[in-house]
Formats: C-alpha cells, sequence, structure tokens
C-alpha cells in the first residue's frame, strides 16, 4: 500500500513517475470538456473520501474534479463532519472509514493526525496540507517549472517571506530534484533548524539569504505565499505583516532577477500584501498554471497510490 504523505518519504523514481504521469495525463485531455472522462478512467468502481479539517478551494475542488474525471466517486466530508479525534480516537475512524472507501486524501492541522490516520488506514492516505507540509502543492509547482523551463535539477529556487509548511515541502523536494533552495525573511520566520540540518545532511543546497536584493539576482524560481496562514490567530496577523513588509514581491524586485526567472504563489494570494497585482499577472507568473496543475499532479498521485 503506498501512502502519499511527505516528499521526504518518498523516493526520486516514484516522485519522477508522478511528475511524468502528470505531463500525460494532462495532454491527454486537451481539447476535452472538463466534464469529459478520461480515456482511461482509472478510478472506475472507486469511492474517494476527500477530509477537510480546513477550508479549501483548489484542493478540494481539483481533488474532486479529477476524481470524477477518472470515473470514481468522491465523498466529501468537512471536519465538522467526523468525530475525527474527538468523540473517536483517529486510528479508530481510519479503520472505520476504510472499509467504505478506497482512498482517504485529508486536509488538516497536525502532521500528528495524517500520521495516525495512514498508520491505522487499509487504504492509501494522501496529505492534502497540513501545518507542517504541503506536499501535492510542490509536486505541481514542480511539474509547472519543468514545463516552462525543462529540468528543475541544477537550478535556484528563491522562498521569500514567512518559511512555513509549502517552504518546507519545497526544501524536502531539493533533495530529492536536486536544486538548490534558498529562503530570505524575517530570521523568527526561518525554517525550523531541524528541518536545515536534515535535509543538508541529505544533500540538499539550502540556504539562507540576508540581503533580498542580492539573493534575487542568480534565481531560476522566486515563490513567496500569504503573510498569515489559518492556523494564525488575529492577535498575530498584525506583527506578521509588519515584520513581512519588506519581503514584498514587486516589479522592482523582479527587476533584479533574471530577464527569465518564474514567479510563482500557491494561491490565495493577497495583492498588494505578499506580492502586487502587476508581479502576480505579469509575464513572469505562471500562478494560474500551477493552480491548474495541481488537477494533474494529484491525479498521478492517486494513479501512484492505488498502483494503476
Amino acid at each position: 500500500m503506498r501512502h502519499f504523505l511527505d516528499i521526504d518519504q518518498i523516493g526520486y523514481g516514484d516522485l519522477r513517475e508522478i511528475i511524468d504521469n502528470a505531463l500525460l495525463i494532462k495532454e491527454a485531455r486537451k481539447g476535452f470538456s472538463k466534464g469529459r472522462l478520461d480515456v482511461e478512467p482509472l478510478l472506475s468502481g472507486q469511492m474517494v473520501a476527500l477530509i477537510f479539517e480546513k477550508p479549501s478551494t483548489r484542493t478540494r475542488t481539483s481533488f474532486d474534479v479529477g476524481i470524477k474525471q477518472m470515473g470514481g466517486q468522491t465523498l466529501l466530508l468537512n471536519g465538522s463532519d467526523l468525530q475525527l479525534g474527538h468523540g473517536e480516537s483517529i486510528s479508530d475512524s481510519a479503520k472505520v472509514l476504510s472499509r467504505y472507501v478506497d482512498l482517504i486524501m485529508i486536509r488538516t492541522f497536525a502532521e500528528a493526525t495524517l500520521h495516525e490516520l495512514a498508520d491505522n488506514s487499509e487504504v492509501p492516505i494522501i496529505n492534502g496540507l497540513t501545518d507542517v507540509s504541503h506536499p501535492c502543492q510542490i509536486m505541481a509547482d514542480i511539474m509547472t517549472f519543468e514545463e516552462k523551463r525543462g529540468s528543475i535539477s541544477g537550478k535556484k529556487v528563491l522562498w521569500i517571506g514567512d518559511g512555513n509548511n509549502v517552504c518546507s515541502s519545497f526544501i524536502h523536494a531539493s533533495v530529492k530534484f536536486g536544486f538548490s533552495m534558498g529562503f530570505c525573511g524575517p530570521e523568527k520566520l526561518e525554517p525550523c533548524d531541524e528541518l536545515l540540518q536534515t535535509s543538508r545532511k541529505n544533500g540538499s543546497d539550502v540556504h539562507i539569504h540576508k540581503n533580498l536584493n542580492m539573493a534575487v539576482k542568480d534565481a531560476d524560481l522566486i515563490v513567496t505565499d500569504s503573510w498569515v496562514s489559518m492556523h494564525h490567530s488575529n492577535e498575530e496577523r498584525v506583527p506578521l505583516h509588519n515584520e513581512l513588509a519588506q519581503y514584498q514581491v514587486d516589479t522592482e524586485l523582479m527587476s533584479r532577477a533574471k530577464s527569465d526567472t518564474i514567479f510563482m504563489h500557491c494561491l490565495p494570494a493577497h495583492r498588494g500584501k505578499e506580492v502586487t497585482s502587476e508581479v502576480l499577472d505579469g509575464s513572469s507568473s505562471v500562478v494560474f498554471d500551477e493552480a491548474e496543475n495541481r488537477l494533474h499532479v494529484q491525479k498521478a498521485i492517486m494513479k501512484w497510490c492505488l498502483n494503476k
């Protein structure tokens, strides 16, 4: 049984297979209406549970649409619908859900919830996001970069802002795919030392930059994200905005990068905060390609999980 939990737990060969399959899946649907079945409906007869303890637009829509295009059925469950970890233990919930469905995707807060679910499930579990990681997003980002610029191996990625869950998954990916990973943001928001040390031990070329204007000069890919996440309290939001204001990605900053540098943001974006509209809608931006590719890469992940 194959779980898709975090990029650092999966071999490069399997990750490469997923991205290559995602490109083939995307190509095979050219000219299709969104509701048309794939030529090979690989999830025909399969039931997939989609569990959302956190709100979602792209994850919910892309998984739901992808499953239906593959001929499967979806069971959408909100955190408030379940007794997951509250009235019923996570382990018991995993055992029960395994009797009803063939595959489970969960978007949750605690990484521990994800792993306890996987440890007790009889069907594959996919990590749709936790407070610690967001592997589906990074797989879509790598797919998007390689569509535009070829292999990401040997390239330089610069993360700007908060060293959050998406940043952590990018660092995991840097080990597997062989690209350089730079971070530039407030010191207290840097990726944790344990992640940096482990990644470097495993071969990652990861750097902490202090000068943003210098850091962007050699970047092949510049990435940022929202300054606040769903798990941040209202009291944390204003201080975070103040800390991160100097790390806004605007046209002046992008002008310091190479002419073919790509800009990414996993969305939702707060225009005029972490990124300006001029950059988000500009020629360097591939944010909406990223969003589309969530659909294709997640279909490839489900195919891999079920060994189809």
